[in-house]
């Protein structure tokens, strides 16, 4: 029987996608500015994201204490929420579509490891979130997720690869338990 052998670990051709001095100015600015308490200013943490090279739409909300890895590895859409506590971990690229909510401690998780080697080798798979994708407080996004448009993972659960639109999925891992009906905005 083998054993995991960390002194062999292996990331393979796996880069950051940035430089040395750019990927420390943005782990000095990510921790002063996003994983704080004291910069409650969208406008200015979305122009901060941008200028690092994510892709950022207009009316975007970012609480505090967010943990963001590699800006430049990020898309975000129009009117997307990113809640306190919540942590892009997004070693490969993370899009987030319109008007998607990401509620607080949610993990988006881009990397894992391959047990099945002595290695513990690392593995990346990119993940899309559409258009309406509702992600619940302290859920968790496994690496390769698609979740269809308006789809919902409840809080604390665990998605699965993919998530249909328009359904709710709960548990570890996740199943679709209903269809998720929305009525229409209504103006007074």
């Amino acid at each position: 029987m083998s054993a995991t052998r960390l002194d062999q670990y292996s990331k393979g051709n796996y880069t950051t996608g940035a430089g040395p001095l750019k990927g420390i100015l943005w782990y000095v600015i990510n921790a002063w500015v996003f994983r704080s308490s004291w910069f409650p200013f969208n406008q200015f943490k979305t122009n901060l994201l941008r200028l690092f090279g994510a892709r950022v739409g207009m009316g975007v909300v970012i609480k505090p204490r967010v943990n963001i890895k590699f800006p430049w590895r990020l898309r975000i859409g129009d009117y997307c929420w990113i809640g306190e506590g919540v942590w892009i971990d997004n070693l490969a690229a993370v899009e987030l579509g319109s008007h998607v909510c990401l509620s607080q401690d949610a993990l988006i998780l881009t990397g894992n490891h391959d047990y099945k080697k002595a290695s513990f080798d690392l593995i990346t798979e990119a993940i899309r979130l559409e258009d309406g994708v509702w992600i619940g407080a302290k859920a968790l996004v496994i690496p390769g997720t698609k979740a269809r448009s308006h789809s919902v993972l409840t809080a604390g659960s665990v998605s699965p690869k993919e998530m249909l639109s328009n359904h709710i999925y709960t548990g570890n891992p996740a199943i679709p338990v209903r269809e998720r009906l929305i009525s229409e905005v209504q103006t007074h």
